[in-house]
């Protein structure tokens, strides 16, 4: 079992990383609040979670890298409530930073929940009644305050160029989301929000695509 991979950052978009150690470029998927964190390093440490799929036409082995044991920590929980797959539980952790979500699941605002794509309500109130007693333990209790949830992300952000923008559509479209209605999206948001980062206009997008 790998633990973690500490390298180069050879390659990292808001949905994967590249981090070569010892000769070997290592692929993970990560979520925004990785990416936010480790965008500008040289060398970095990712805690990893291995997914091995098995089954159908293919066996698939995918990492799924964290720049915290307690993202991964929160990943792993939620992968494991009925109805939160890998890529669901990814875009909760990019919609959510992990202090967030721990104080979404422990005040049991499911309305928060619900404004992840792909999140109904029936799923939000399982992931609250699942994992509410579990992240009050450990390190994840820790996290436990009432830290006020924003409601306007984009004050004070540097601004954003073309570059950006195409690299917010690539990481919906490793997401699972179409391109065409990716654009859509994303056009919008940085019409009505100019100035935001990559990072945060993928957050946006998954709140708002269909």
């Amino acid at each position: 079992m790998i633990e973690y991979i500490r390298g180069e950052l050879t390659e990292v978009t808001p949905a994967m990383a590249v981090v070569e150690a010892a000769g070997v470029g290592y692929a993970l998927n990560i979520s925004l609040n990785t990416y936010t964190a480790i965008q500008n390093q040289k060398e970095v440490k990712l805690y990893v979670h291995e997914a091995l799929t098995t089954g159908g036409r293919d066996d698939s082995f995918t990492l799924f890298g964290f720049y915290t044991k307690q993202e991964r920590e929160l990943y792993r929980l939620l992968i494991t409530v009925s109805g939160v797959g890998a890529n669901t539980a990814r875009m909760i952790l990019s919609s959510f930073t992990p202090a967030e979500l721990v104080n979404v699941i422990s005040s049991g605002n499911d309305k928060f929940l619900k404004s992840v794509k792909g999140i109904g309500l029936k799923t939000a109130q399982r992931i609250i009644v699942d994992l509410r007693d579990k992240i009050a333990i450990g390190d994840l209790g820790d996290l436990v305050q009432q830290l006020p949830l924003s409601t306007d992300p984009t004050n004070n952000l540097p601004a954003i160029d073309k570059e950006v923008r195409d690299e917010a559509i690539g990481a919906l479209t490793m997401l699972g989301f179409s391109p065409a209605p990716s654009a859509k999206v994303v056009n919008e948001i940085l019409r009505q929000q100019p100035g935001i980062p990559v990072e945060q206009v993928v957050k946006l997008a998954l709140k708002q695509i269909k």
